[in-house]
C-alpha cells in the first residue's frame, strides 16, 4: 500500500489488541490517527510509539463509550473533523457466559456499547463521508453474528446487529463513494478471553489467531473491497454460497398468501 495520505482514521477501542493493531497498520498506510480509549495511559504510549515509527499524527480521546457525554464528545469529533476518511468501530465487550447466568445490567451495557454506541458513531461520520463523496467505516463483528450459539447470546445478538446495520449501510452508501466492511474474527489472542474469565490458555490453540494475522487479513479483505470479510474462513465459496442463498430469498420473504405448508389441510 501506498504511504502517501490518507487522511485520519479514527479507531475505537485503540489502546490494546486488535484496536492498536489497527491503529499500527494504518499509521504505517499513510493515515494520520485519532485513538479512543478509556486508558489514557495506553494511549499516549501507543501514540508516541506510532509517531516514532511513521512520523505521522497521532491524536488521542480518553473516552468511555459507555459515557453519554464521552460518547458524545467523539460524535462531535466525526462531525466536525473533515480530515476523517476511515472510522473503524472496533470497541466492544463480550462474554462467555451463558445467558441464564449473565447480569442483565451487564448485558445491557454490552448492548449500549455494542450497539448504540456504534450506531451513533456511524451516524456521526457518515453525513460528512457522504457530503465529500468519499470515507469508509469497518465494522468489527464477530462470527457469532452467524453463529450465536457459541458464546453468550446477548453477546451474539449484539454482532449479529452489526452485521445487519453494516449490510443496510453498504445498501445504501456504496453509490455515495462510502465503503462498508464487516469483519467476523473467530477467537482472537486478545484481552477479551481475559476479561471475560476464561483464560485464553484454555482454548485449543488451533482455534485461535493473532490479532495482527486477523487485523491484516481484515485489510487484504478491506483492499479486495470485500464487504464482509472472515478471516478464519478457509473455503471462502462457503460464505458465498450462504449470502447467495439469502439473496436468493428475498424476493419470496414477503408475500401476500402463506406458504403452502402453513395452510390447513382443506
Amino acid at each position: 500500500m501506498t504511504k502517501e495520505q490518507q487522511g485520519t482514521a479514527l479507531v475505537t477501542g485503540a489502546s490494546s489488541g486488535i484496536g492498536a493493531v489497527y491503529a499500527e497498520r494504518l499509521a504505517a498506510r499513510g493515515y494520520d490517527l485519532i485513538l479512543v480509549a478509556r486508558n489514557r495511559d495506553r494511549l499516549l504510549s501507543l501514540a508516541d510509539r506510532i509517531t516514532n515509527a511513521t512520523r505521522r499524527s497521532v491524536e488521542v480521546i480518553d473516552a468511555d463509550l459507555n459515557d453519554r457525554a464521552s460518547l458524545a464528545t467523539v460524535e462531535a469529533k466525526l462531525r466536525e473533523d473533515a480530515s476523517i476518511t476511515l472510522l473503524v468501530n472496533n470497541a466492544g465487550v463480550g462474554t462467555h457466559t451463558p445467558l441464564l447466568d449473565s447480569d442483565v445490567d451487564t448485558m445491557t451495557r454490552m448492548i449500549d456499547l455494542n450497539v448504540t454506541a456504534l450506531t451513533r458513531l456511524a451516524y456521526a461520520a457518515v453525513p460528512g463521508f457522504v457530503a465529500r463523496g468519499k470515507g469508509a467505516i469497518i465494522n468489527i463483528a464477530s462470527i457469532v453474528s452467524i453463529a450465536p450459539e457459541i458464546l453468550n447470546g446477548v453477546y451474539g445478538g449484539t454482532k449479529a446487529f452489526v452485521l445487519a446495520f453494516s449490510q443496510s449501510l453498504h445498501h445504501e452508501l456504496a453509490s455515495k463513494g462510502v465503503k462498508v466492511q464487516a469483519v467476523l474474527p473467530g477467537a482472537t489472542a486478545t484481552d477479551f478471553w481475559q476479561t471475560g474469565g476464561l483464560p485464553l490458555d484454555h482454548l485449543d490453540p488451533a482455534i485461535v489467531m493473532s490479532a495482527s494475522d486477523m487485523v491484516d487479513a481484515a485489510l487484504e479483505g478491506f483492499d479486495r473491497g470485500e464487504f464482509v470479510t472472515i478471516p478464519s474462513l478457509h473455503d471462502g465459496a462457503k460464505w458465498h454460497a450462504f449470502e447467495a442463498a439469502r439473496q436468493a430469498m428475498l424476493p419470496e420473504l414477503s408475500t401476500s398468501t402463506p406458504a403452502r405448508r402453513y395452510v390447513a389441510d382443506q
